[in-house]
């Protein structure tokens, strides 16, 4: 069979869009796959961080701060940012992987970290067989209007309005 590599998108303001791109990471290491997840913005442990990188075939590299960023990134986020940007370039580019998820990217688009054209760039240049997916609120429209699948989660009701504060287990 012909090795066709496809972009995914999975965005939106709702939960679940680093869970779909695990769940598709699962998915393609049970066909023996080699994966890399590289997340952006990211430095708390995490459990799906913590069984990936017990499983073979898969690479798991943070470029993150201790927290998440929210809206206004610091310049050590901004540096960390580019740092993963390019090792995800070289990643991507080298074919070593079927599927590279850049967890985020999206946000580093949104917040000025990093240029769309780069990304976009990216996406026209990775090799056939390469499985791309990018998540992350706010994807741009160039991004969308690269992708083969573009999904959007969508918030209807959320419990953290209500207080509840992100568990372990559940929101990372």
């Amino acid at each position: 069979m012909e090795k066709i590599g496809t972009v995914q998108v999975y965005t939106g303001d709702g939960k679940g869009k680093t869970t779909a791109a695990v769940g598709q990471a699962i998915r393609a290491l049970g066909h023996g796959h080699r994966v890399l997840l590289v997340q952006f913005l990211k430095g708390r442990p995490s459990g799906e961080v913590k069984i990936l990188g017990e499983m073979k075939n898969v690479t798991v590299e943070r470029f993150g701060s201790s927290k998440f960023v929210c809206g206004k990134p610091t310049p050590e986020d901004t540096e960390l940012a580019k740092k993963g940007f390019e090792r995800a370039r070289e990643a991507v580019l080298s074919g070593d992987y079927e599927l590279v998820i850049l967890d985020e990217i999206n946000l580093l688009i949104d917040y000025n970290m990093i240029d769309v054209g780069q990304v976009v760039d990216l996406i026209k240049k990775r090799p056939k067989g390469v499985e791309l997916i990018l998540t992350g609120r706010n994807a741009h429209p160039r991004i969308v209007d690269a992708a083969d699948l573009v999904s959007e989660i969508r918030a209807v009701k959320h419990y953290y309005k209500e207080g509840v504060e992100a568990r372990p287990g559940v929101e990372y």
